[in-house]
């Protein structure tokens, strides 16, 4: 069987349902390939009226995790917490969680969901009618203090052209380590637990 033979998906049989799991999950599998993909198209993409490109943005986020000792976690959620910003420019928080939800621990996808409110304290004081101060309605979240800290030390300091930062090869292992994961595996996404940030030096 090369395709299956309905047109709507309510005359379909088991056979052509078992068919399509099997391309399912070889799809699923090649889910680590088409993050990087969209990750390089990144490199063509600059920010507007900032010095670099998204690409670079990301990368710059990941090499100061790993430089501070981050996990694995870590360092893929700050390369990938952006990846939304073409087509979910409003929401690409969300939309970047979503992409790592099943496959990180939960204090990991909670900061990236909530990453754009926190770093609204950078910048919202010179927008009219915007809260600088947004993200004190989760002050008495358990992530708080991690969200926090990734804002200030990974994501809003990582602006600079002139920065030392590492391609995307050397990124891509922890990429694949990570969406090779179980999807939704508990064991993997340690629901509740707070690790944190690495402490500094």
């Amino acid at each position: 069987m090369k395709t299956v033979n309905f047109t709507e998906m309510k005359h379909g049989t088991r056979e052509e349902y078992e068919f399509l799991r099997t391309q399912e999950h070889q799809f699923n599998t090649m889910t680590a390939d088409r993050i990087l993909r969209e990750l390089a198209s990144q490199a063509e993409d600059t920010i507007g009226g900032y010095k670099i490109t998204r690409l670079q943005h990301a990368l710059q986020s990941a090499t100061r995790a790993e430089s501070e000792g981050a996990d694995t976690d870590w360092i893929v959620a700050a390369l990938l917490h952006d990846i939304g910003d073409g087509l979910a420019p409003q929401n690409h928080d969300k939309m970047a969680a979503e992409i790592i939800r099943p496959f990180v621990r939960e204090e990991v996808s909670w900061v990236v969901e909530h990453h754009g409110v926190f770093q609204m304290v950078y910048y919202a004081q010179y927008y009219e009618g915007w809260n600088q101060h947004e993200r004190e309605k989760y002050s008495d979240n358990r992530y708080y203090q991690s969200c926090v800290d990734f804002c200030e030390r990974w994501d809003q300091s990582s602006f600079d052209p002139d920065y030392n930062m590492h391609d995307l090869q050397h990124f891509e292992p922890l990429v694949r380590e990570v969406f090779d994961r179980p999807a939704y595996d508990n064991a993997v996404l340690e629901p509740g637990v707070v690790k944190g940030l690495p402490a500094l030096a």
